[in-house]
């Protein structure tokens, strides 16, 4: 069992299509501001350049969409970054008002924005521009890669951890915990997303020795890279 305790002023107010269309918004914005970047490589994405992560996030909004009753609207191969954006835009409200509806505190699409919010990071990094301080993706985000870490920590037949950044406490698997790890949100985002090498989430500030723990950071989609990718 994955447990949380938020205690951030404005995380736990944000609902999921706050978050989604805050990333979509700030995604214009970076590639207004860096519109030639669509052959960029993304480091967190090694195979991808700037226009293939818009094309992900773009066929996620889309394929989530579907899967919910609306419309399919393919997103063409050949489509350049503008094209993608507009297209994004153009669903995207679609996309808030499915995320909308739920209205209970969890979303059926707290994966999508979790992934969305992830690429924005991944984004930034591969931009050279800074991280956002507050985002309204935060809370949903470390929601679901918490849980999935914790899920981690149970199959690897591990006790629990907590994790700690400021002003929030989750724990990953069951209690009583082992190990606690602490750190600033962008550190503990990007290790628990798969973005930060062993080496790298073993450097963070941890109560316990974290060898045993560092295996079951890989899960799901996400794989820490064998050397670091980004600081």
């Amino acid at each position: 069992m994955t447990s949380s305790r938020i205690r951030v002023p404005g995380w736990n107010t944000a609902t999921a299509d706050e978050g989604y269309r805050q990333v979509r918004e700030n995604i214009s914005i970076l590639l207004a501001e860096h519109s030639g970047a669509g052959e960029l490589g993304v480091p967190a994405c090694p195979q991808w350049t700037v226009r293939d992560l818009l094309a992900h996030v773009t066929e996620i909004c889309d394929r989530v969409i579907t899967r919910f009753g609306g419309e399919p609207c393919p997103v063409p191969e050949t489509a350049s970054v503008a094209e993608l954006l507009k297209l994004w835009n153009e669903r995207g409200p679609e996309a808030d008002t499915l995320l909308a509806a739920d209205g209970d505190g969890k979303s059926r699409g707290d994966i999508m924005v979790m992934d969305a919010f992830t690429h924005e990071l991944d984004l930034r990094y591969a931009l050279g521009a800074p991280l956002p301080e507050a985002h309204a993706a935060w809370l949903r985000g470390f929601e679901v890669l918490v849980s999935g870490l914790g899920a981690s920590v149970t199959k690897h037949g591990l006790p629990g951890m907590r994790i700690e950044t400021e002003g929030g406490t989750w724990i990953a698997g069951t209690e009583p915990v082992a190990a606690v790890l602490s750190g600033p949100p962008a550190a503990l985002y990007r290790s628990l997303a798969g973005r930060r090498s062993p080496a790298q989430i073993a450097a963070l500030d941890w109560l316990g020795d974290p060898e045993p723990w560092l295996r079951a950071f890989t899960w799901g989609p996400f794989t820490p890279p064998s050397e670091a990718i980004e600081r």
